[in-house]
């Protein structure tokens, strides 16, 4: 009999230690656990489509008084996006230590009952009511679910970081490729000639993504304690910005490389999600009478399209050619693009238009899925998943800098005389400017300094 009071329950189905892999697991059985939530929660790239039906809510057919403005709606955007960061930055050290499965979980019910929530505030036309459900659980839902594979993926997947995080992050680039024409379809379902369909589309994804991301959480497994992959070698501490040793999450706070790491992923993310948030309406002003509403939710998915593919293919490129120069690749092509796009309305070039933001969204998607692995070069890989989600409040950072400017600076120009069509141009030239401090905080990274590390250890897979 045991009087210590000391025994241990039995690991529960939602405890990490409860799917530890056994002998035999193939590791690439783990990728579409990490899948089934990132193209649920990625969903939110698609919104944009929502906003001009959720003008009309009272009115029908057009806008009246009393209908929510664009620049009110963009702030739904912004504030999931915020609470994507916040809840990634609290949760990243509970999940080291609970595991992917408990965090998966949690994700599918925040993200999927702010839907519902969200759903409940389109009916009443209460837009607190929406803020509060897809802004604030919705967004917990993001940042939680966003961060609960990677360093998963990362401790499958040592000798391929990159490509590892990329076949995660890839899914939440490529939600919107799904969403956004499903929404339109729902929309026009629901729809009477006095309500677009909003509210019942939210309480139908909000069902649908709740059991496909509950699927991911069933389905995930961890490595045992000590396994790599046969025929990995580690790195030496000498090889160059890739680290052997490993950096504690509070000290990495302390240290210059994370924030000048935070302020090249809060510059890349700013440039990319204004766009990105408002890219329906964008296509649709600037190209007035040539871009129909059915065109612009099309360009919405074929942006997803290249966002996901972009997390795939820059991450894997970063494994060969390393995360610094990566971005460097990011920054000054950027650069050229976002001044390009400012002139295509000017000179009437749909094609100019699609093409180049296609490629910058690319390049916004692989930013986010090279971070942790730039991350686990420069910290290690025991704080990783901690640590990624500190540095994701840069997100949210960004989640409000991208729209406002581009909300706010577009609203400002209309409101003293530029047409809309003109009014995205100098904004344009702004995240040109935005990407160009983004390239000196990444040429300044250097290695951390060895007083940071801590003792040498093996990644301790389960018990991490």
């Amino acid at each position: 009999m045991n009087t210590t009071g000391s025994a241990r329950h039995p690991p529960g189905f939602f405890d990490r230690e409860h799917i530890v892999a056994g002998p035999g697991f193939n590791r690439w059985l783990v990728p579409p656990a990490a899948l089934c939530v990132h193209l649920c929660i990625g969903s939110v790239y698609a919104f944009s489509v929502f906003n001009l039906p959720m003008t009309k809510l009272l009115g029908g057919a057009k806008s009246v008084p009393g209908d929510w403005k664009l620049t009110q709606l963009g702030w739904i955007f912004s504030l999931a996006i915020v609470f994507l960061g916040l809840s990634a930055a609290v949760a990243g050290t509970w999940l080291d230590r609970v595991g992917p499965r408990k965090a998966m979980g949690t994700a599918a019910l925040c993200f999927g009952g702010g839907l519902l929530i969200a759903a409940f505030g389109v009916s009443a036309h209460q837009l607190w009511i929406v803020y509060l459900g897809y802004g604030v659980l919705g967004g917990c839902g993001l940042g939680i679910g966003y961060i609960s594979p990677v360093k998963t993926l990362i401790t499958w997947f040592p000798d391929r970081p990159g490509m590892a995080t990329g076949m995660a992050i890839m899914g939440f680039g490529g939600g919107a490729m799904i969403a956004s024409p499903l929404s339109v379809m729902l929309m026009k379902a629901f729809s009477t000639p006095t309500h677009p369909g909003v509210a019942q589309t939210f309480v139908v994804l909000g069902v649908v993504y709740f059991c496909f991301m509950a699927i991911g959480a069933i389905i995930v497994r961890v490595p045992p304690a000590g396994w790599t992959p046969a025929g990995y070698t580690k790195p030496t501490r000498a090889a160059g910005l890739v680290t052997s040793g490993n950096v504690h999450v509070d000290s990495a706070l302390a240290t210059p490389q994370f924030w000048l790491l935070w302020a090249v992923l809060c510059l890349n993310v700013t440039a990319g999600i204004g766009v990105i948030g408002q890219a329906s309406a964008m296509a649709q002003e600037m190209f007035p009478g040539r871009v129909t509403a059915a065109a612009a939710a099309g360009f919405v998915g074929l942006l997803s399209l290249f966002n996901m593919g972009g997390r795939f293919v820059w991450a894997s490129v970063s494994d060969y050619i390393g995360r610094k120069n990566t971005y460097i690749v990011f920054f000054v092509l950027g650069m050229a693009l976002y001044v390009l796009v400012g002139t295509t309305e000017t000179i009437g070039n749909e094609a100019l238009f699609v093409l180049s933001v296609c490629i910058i969204l690319s390049m916004y998607g692989g930013g986010f899925s090279t971070i942790p692995a730039y991350l686990k070069d420069i910290f290690g890989v025991q704080y990783v998943g901690a640590i990624h989600g500190r540095l994701l409040t840069a997100w949210s950072a960004a989640g409000v800098f991208g729209p406002v400017l581009v909300n706010y600076i577009r609203q400002y120009q209309i409101d003293h005389g530029v047409a809309k069509a003109d009014a995205y141009s100098i904004t344009m030239y702004l995240m040109a400017g935005l990407l160009l401090v983004g390239l000196i905080c990444n040429l300044l990274v250097r290695e951390v300094h060895e007083r940071h590390f801590i003792e040498d250890v093996e990644d301790q897979g389960v018990t991490a």
